[in-house]
């Protein structure tokens, strides 16, 4: 059989019809699913400041914990904005990952004016034992772990403390903002933070269940974490497997829009490469882990974040294969069915709902990011960039961490260092 009898039989097979139905109504579904969902989580929980859900008659100790490997650059802007939290009962405790540059030195400064304690480690074994080792010497009830690169919005305590007078809440992550965005790149990412990410975050809590406490910003009951046995240090994202080890044992896990961190986000192709890939192989490791737990009945509340994860693996094969064999068809003078080099009007009306879904993220988050409409203008480049991307990652990477289990006392290294 030559190459074009191949590619029609291809197209012309079941299969083919069902990838193609597939990859043009999943982002449509999908999209309208998150704008939906998240608009009834902003009218029922966001839309009106409940004064009565915040005010707290006593203030539980809580322990700002601070993970840093070689973050020079960054941590004395993340300790001064600790410093100024609009809380009565806290501590700052940075645990120092054996870092090479001076680090440690600039924390010491904030230690001796009695503002911050230390824990230093003499072997770098990533951020997840960093967590593990520093967390018993902390004394806070309700532990806030932010990254190095981060500064906290003074409020932020005020709007996370409420949730943990429910027994059942284990953790509460908060509504990370681009603070570095004078680039494409870091316009690009403020929109997606907004508009996918905080949007997707709004409607699982429709659902009752997160994907993913953000690793940048969270909160969490001592007492939850030990009983999820810490934090696994083989995992690429030990975000994503805190979150499902905590609702696997039942704990309620919430998103909290109020509490704001300002954060770096990667500045290169290169670097939000990087980022993109162990996120896409820390999902996938989380997949291959924690479904079989999660498809007992028992854990039903976890199928839609499931499905809707694996659905989305998907639809990045679907996308990279179909795109590389329509390249194909092209290429030899055979025009693919159901595809056209010129976008037609159902490409358009893909767009047209993404960017509906990127608006919708940007009228929600405005409150908390004022100047975040005037970057509106590069949500043209999302699908065109993002989709490519992470499809592209997706493929590279989750089939690694769905088919390999990650070993044992292996430690998964620290994250680039961002300007």
């Amino acid at each position: 059989m030559d190459l074009l009898s191949l590619l029609e039989a291809i197209e012309n097979s079941r299969v083919y019809f069902v990838a193609l139905i597939f990859f043009a109504w999943y982002p449509i579904f999908s999209s309208l699913m998150w704008i939906f969902t998240s608009l009834v989580y902003y009218f029922r929980r966001e839309r009106q400041e409940d004064e009565e859900f915040y005010h707290i008659d006593d203030s539980p100790p809580v322990t700002v914990l601070i993970p840093a490997f070689n973050e020079e650059r960054n941590i004395e802007a993340t300790l001064e904005s600790a410093a100024k939290l609009n809380y009565p009962n806290y501590e700052v405790v940075v645990v120092d990952d054996a870092s090479m540059d001076s680090t440690a030195d600039i924390v010491l400064r904030f230690v001796r004016e009695k503002k911050v304690r230390l824990v230093r480690k003499h072997f770098n074994q990533g951020k997840a034992m960093a967590l593990n080792d520093a967390i018993p010497c902390t004394n806070g009830e309700i532990i806030l772990i932010i990254d190095a690169d981060a500064s906290l919005d003074p409020d932020i305590l005020r709007y996370i403390v409420p949730h943990f007078r429910f027994p059942r809440v284990a953790a509460v992550t908060g509504n990370p903002r681009v603070a570095n965005r004078k680039s494409f790149l870091g316009k690009l990412q403020s929109i997606e933070f907004s508009s996918i990410i905080s949007l997707q975050r709004r409607a699982q809590r429709v659902w009752g269940r997160l994907m993913t406490m953000s690793g940048v910003v969270g909160a969490f009951r001592r007492s939850a974490l030990i009983d999820a046995g810490m934090y696994s240090p083989e995992m690429a994202t030990e975000d994503i497997d805190m979150t499902w080890k905590l609702q696997l044992k039942h704990y309620d896990v919430r998103y909290e829009a109020r509490a704001i961190v300002w954060m770096n986000v990667p500045q290169s192709l290169q670097g939000l490469w990087s980022q993109r890939r162990r996120w896409s192989l820390g999902q996938a490791q989380v997949i291959r882990r924690h479904a079989p737990v999660a498809l007992a009945w028992g854990h039903r509340r976890l199928w839609p974040v499931l499905l809707e994860s694996v659905l989305s693996m998907f639809w990045a094969y679907d996308f990279v294969v179909l795109t590389l064999l329509w390249i194909i068809s092209y290429s030899v003078g055979f025009p693919p069915v159901g595809a056209s080099p010129i976008p037609n009007w159902w490409g358009m009306i893909i767009a047209s709902v993404c960017l509906s879904q990127l608006f919708t993220g940007v009228v929600l988050d405005r409150r908390y990011d004022p100047r975040l409409e005037w970057y509106f203008g590069v949500a043209v480049f999302y699908p065109i960039i993002y989709w490519i991307l992470l499809a592209v990652v997706t493929v590279s990477f989750s089939l690694k961490g769905l088919l390999i289990e990650p070993k044992t006392g292996r430690v998964t290294r620290w994250k680039p260092v961002r300007e």
